[in-house]
């Protein structure tokens, strides 16, 4: 939803092969279907990822790495804020973990 949605909808119009990495599959499913159907572009996928899940973010580098032969952009637009506080799994932070420690993790094991 959001600024993350329009952002993948204008790189579908430009015909650009599109990961959506959503962390609700229903809802991911749903926007990936609409990009589809507003851009005929058949080239946009849904990956699932949690960004407050360091294990996550893992999973989901080491997939994009063995499955995309180029990454031209990556677009960290994730984030949430106002929520209690809250530990991960991990013992991280929630809103800190989602917001800076995930984004700087995905983005560091996805450079070449």
């Amino acid at each position: 939803a959001g600024i993350g949605k329009c952002v993948a909808l204008e790189l579908a119009r430009r015909n650009a092969r599109t990961i959506l990495a959503c962390r609700n599959r229903e809802r991911g499913q749903a926007a990936v279907e609409e990009i589809r159907a507003a851009t005929g572009n058949p080239a946009v996928l849904l990956r699932l990822l949690d960004t407050s899940s360091l294990a996550s973010v893992r999973a989901f580098a080491q997939a994009v790495l063995r499955e995309e032969t180029r990454l031209d952009v990556l677009v960290n637009n994730a984030g949430l804020t106002g929520l209690p506080f809250a530990i991960t799994p991990e013992g991280l932070e929630q809103t800190f973990a989602t917001n800076y420690l995930g984004p700087f993790l995905l983005t560091n094991l996805l450079l070449g």
